[in-house]
């Protein structure tokens, strides 16, 4: 017996998860960075029923030489992809491990303004020590403190978020105001690395609150709205997301999938000539679409959606696409968006209510 329908998210960065992917991509290497590249693969996703797709990022371009080494910022894709598609999420991932947590929460805030609605934000960390002298920031390097500054730049960033409740702007011609001050608040939160005053110098965005998505161990689940939880194994998998204390929950799933030209076998053993696949950290299918399938439908009774990362992205999206998507869809186990709504409301979540708002309704009757 079948679990519920899953959400399928997809990471779309560069050519696909391995690093050698570009070896295999079906265009020539000058078109990775190009905007038609990022819309076309967008464009599968979302026709083929993808609830989201994430961007990965960092300071640090991926890879090494002879691999591919460049990327576009994430936030700056996402708000291309935002513009030439309409239901589905767009997450990019952002680390605030140096980055500064007011000028994020304002790009994101920016992101779901331009995307009606659908944007979500993956928070990881800035690992390597490269990347504090890219900042020029002194080096974090303990993991304790990483998690700090991850779960410090969050409760910023939605504080921001909310620091314009959804009235202010009021553009009235009538008294030349074009917003209400009053609705507009300060945030004054202090942390041991930095303190931030606030108001935002964006309005609230159309959710309310973006959907945020992590890791439980470096993000306090109270901050999160989806927790991204790995294993190895279905039982680990399963054991990580009855403890993630989140609202939703995904699993991370690498995937190889077998093509008409070669088995997902030997298109892995291709790359693996000229590089390695990362240290294998969560689940990881490599086989058939059917096989896939049955492997989602098990996830399906322990996780609310699941991220892929696909090997090569040109081979893999389309059997995805083609075959896994639709199989799912005849078994009632995936969800897909719907036109002109949130990202939050497509996963089930509620929009928020604006906390200085509920403080003033609150205070308010308290008074009485």
């Amino acid at each position: 017996m079948s679990g519920p329908a899953l959400h399928l998210a997809v990471e779309i960065d560069g050519d696909g998860a391995h690093p050698a992917a570009w070896r295999r991509a079906a265009h020539s290497p000058d078109h990775l960075l190009t905007p038609r590249r990022v819309a076309q693969v967008a464009a599968i996703a979302e026709n083929a029923g993808f609830t989201l797709i994430t961007l990965d990022d960092g300071v640090l371009p991926p890879g090494a030489s002879p691999d591919a080494v460049g990327r576009i910022g994430a936030v700056e894709r996402a708000a291309f992809i935002a513009a030439s598609t309409s239901t589905i999420g767009i997450a990019p991932v952002v680390p605030v491990t140096y980055a500064e947590p007011f000028h994020v929460s304002g790009q994101l805030a920016s992101l779901d303004h331009i995307s009606a609605g659908r944007a979500g934000w993956v928070v990881t960390e800035e690992e390597r020590p490269e990347a504090a002298r890219a900042w020029g920031r002194q080096l974090i390097a303990d993991a304790a403190a990483r998690a700090r500054e991850s779960r410090d730049g969050v409760e910023v960033a939605r504080a921001l978020w909310d620091s314009w409740e959804d009235d202010a702007v009021i553009r009235s011609v009538a008294t030349s105001r074009y917003l209400d001050r009053e609705r507009l608040h300060y945030i004054d939160f202090t942390g041991e690395a930095y303190a931030v005053k606030g108001p935002a110098i964006v309005p609230r965005p159309p959710q309310g609150q973006l959907v945020v998505l992590g890791r439980p161990d470096r993000v306090p689940a109270a901050h999160l709205d989806v927790a991204l939880v790995e294993g190895r194994e279905l039982a680990e998998v399963a054991t990580a997301a009855a403890a993630a204390g989140t609202p939703r929950v995904f699993a991370e799933v690498d995937v190889a999938l077998d093509t008409p030209q070669a088995t997902a076998a030997e298109r892995v053993a291709d790359l693996e000539r000229h590089a390695s696949w990362r240290g294998r950290r969560w689940l990881r299918h490599v086989g058939s679409a059917d096989q896939l399938v049955s492997l989602l439908a098990e996830l399906s009774r322990h996780v609310d959606g699941v991220r892929l990362h696909p090997l090569v992205l040109d081979e893999d999206l389309p059997v995805l696409s083609r075959l896994v998507l639709p199989a799912l869809s005849e078994r009632r186990l995936v969800a897909r968006p719907l036109p002109g709504t949130s990202l939050r409301s497509t996963l089930g979540l509620e929009r928020p209510a604006n906390r200085f708002a509920a403080a003033a309704v609150a205070a308010q009757e308290d008074a009485r």
